[in-house]
This record gives C-alpha cells, sequence and structure tokens, in this order.
C-alpha cells in the first residue's frame, strides 16, 4: 500500500514538473520569433504548444535510449525518481528567475527605457 500511494506521489509531481517545464520549452523556442516580431507573442505560444504536445506524442527516443542500458534499472527506484524531480524541479526554479530578469531586461529594452 504505501509503495502505491509513493507512485502516485511521484506520478503527480512528474505531471507538475512536466507542466511547468513547458513553460521553460515555449520560452525558449519563442524567444527569438517574437523578439523579432516575425510572430505575435499569441501566436508563437500557440505553435509551440501544439508542437510540445504533438512530440510528445510522435517520439519516443528518450525512453528508448535509457532503456537501452545507460540507466542500470536495478538502481532506479521510486524514491530515486522523486528525488530526480524535486532536484529538477528546484533547478527548473532557478533557470525560471534567470529568465523573469532577462525578459524583465529585454521588456526595458522594446520601450526604450
Amino acid at each position: 500500500m504505501e509503495g502505491d500511494i509513493l507512485l502516485v506521489v511521484v506520478v503527480l509531481v512528474a505531471l507538475g514538473f512536466d507542466f511547468t517545464n513547458g513553460f521553460h520549452d515555449t520560452a525558449n523556442a519563442v524567444a527569438t520569433s517574437i523578439s523579432t516580431r516575425a510572430l505575435s507573442p499569441r501566436l508563437a505560444v500557440a505553435i509551440a504548444a501544439v508542437a510540445n504536445l504533438v512530440g510528445a506524442f510522435v517520439t519516443t527516443a528518450v525512453a528508448k535510449t535509457v532503456g537501452s542500458g545507460v540507466l542500470d534499472t536495478g538502481l532506479v527506484t521510486t524514491k530515486t525518481v522523486l528525488a530526480a524531480l524535486f532536484g529538477a524541479i528546484a533547478s527548473s526554479a532557478d533557470m525560471k528567475e534567470g529568465t523573469t530578469a532577462f525578459l524583465e531586461k529585454r521588456k526595458a529594452v522594446w520601450q526604450g527605457k
């Protein structure tokens, strides 16, 4: 029973991380097209959202690579995955602060300040 609860927690944390990580992927993917005014922000984010969703269903290359022996599956436990997710979330939050500072500087440049 305890293992099932931990598995549910890992899945929920993974989904939360995946959702927030999409913010960073989108920002990185659309930055150039928005800053050069090639696309409007709304259209650029819509294209990135569709591409991220389609990409999740189209390829399994990462899973195949990890499953081919890159990772010793005997060492991976649910607790290990949960710890890795928390580390990724902490790292992602750190990157978000840097991205926010960058965007604030760009905003000031666009507004001529």
